[in-house]
């Protein structure tokens, strides 16, 4: 199976990393920059799970990407998410499939759109990762699954195929007949966390330690679970009890990586990973008090940020 990893960042460069480790046909699709470093330092992933060391890892360019490939992950920022399709478009041919890693759902629409729905798949990772100046993948903890499906929960032969291209990688691969659920799931705690963290400046163990604060982040929750509800797609009640307990633990340092890159200065996905969920709120007529100020506070960041 012929895989093209889109961007060779923190989540990308470790996935894709680890499926050359383990001598899987794997290119790069990224920029200029990107393919300079890599072909002059290889791609180095530091991790309590294994090191890896690949030199010259092979890479294409928007520029000379012609060849279809059997699967295309994608994995960038939500904000890079519209130049990256058209970038990689020359990857999609007739057979192949997307197997977008992002978070939150709009990802699907885009996607759809453009290459048609029986070409993408749901996706979904659980890893905490970061690049260094240098370009090394630093992994930071030991999480890091892959999870992929059709979207109809079907067992389909094209996934029985990635998993078998999958596994005996250094991570954990999972196909799911219920993928769209996984989304969802991930996308009403990431949006809990990531609003309360940013809302708050502050990680989970704070804010239950401040009057009011283990409340704000249950109510928060309970804003993005009414709003899947309203969408068919609940959380079950382990997955919420389980999103509950991370959000109020007491002494947790626990963070969304947006606080990190919100606190140092940075891009966020305030609309991909907030405003989508408050905008399908709104369109089921679902109340999200909690939610819309969250956003509000990240969308007068970004206000702040682009006015310098």
């Amino acid at each position: 199976m012929r895989i093209l990893i889109v961007g060779a960042g923190a989540t990308g460069g470790y996935f894709g990393g680890r499926l050359l480790q383990a001598g899987r046909d794997v290119t790069f699709l990224v920029r200029e920059k990107r393919a300079a470093l890599l072909a002059q330092n290889g791609l180095r992933i530091r991790s309590a799970l294994g090191d890896a060391d690949i030199a010259a890892p092979p890479t294409a360019t928007a520029a000379t990407l012609r060849e279809p490939f059997d699967l295309v992950l994608l994995g960038c920022k939500a904000w890079d998410l519209p130049q990256a399709i058209e970038d990689l478009a020359p990857a999609v041919g007739e057979h192949g499939a997307v197997l977008p890693i992002l978070n939150g759902m709009r990802q699907l629409d885009l996607l759809d759109a453009r290459f048609g729905a029986a070409r993408v798949l749901g996706g979904q990772c659980v890893i905490a990762a970061t690049l260094d100046a240098d370009g090394t993948v630093r992994h930071l903890n030991r999480s890091h699954s892959l999870g992929f499906g059709e979207r109809d929960g079907s067992d389909s032969e094209r996934v029985q195929r990635i998993a078998q291209a999958m596994a005996g990688a250094n991570f954990e691969a999972r196909a799911s007949g219920h993928v769209v659920q996984d989304m969802w799931d991930k996308w009403v705690f990431l949006a809990s966390l990531a609003g309360i963290t940013c809302l708050m400046r502050a990680p989970v163990g704070d804010i239950v330690a401040a009057p009011g604060g283990r409340d704000a982040a249950l109510a928060l929750l309970d804003d993005c679970r009414r709003t899947a509800a309203a969408w068919g797609h609940e959380p079950a009640p382990k997955v919420l009890q389980r999103a509950q307990e991370m959000l109020t633990e007491a002494g947790s340092a626990f963070s969304a990586s947006m606080m990190r890159d919100l606190e140092h200065g940075g891009r966020v996905e305030a609309d991909h990973v907030l405003g989508d969920l408050l905008a399908r709120a709104g369109s089921r007529g679902v109340e999200t008090p909690l939610l819309r100020l969250a956003y509000a506070h990240l969308k007068a960041y970004e206000a702040r940020r682009a006015h310098g």
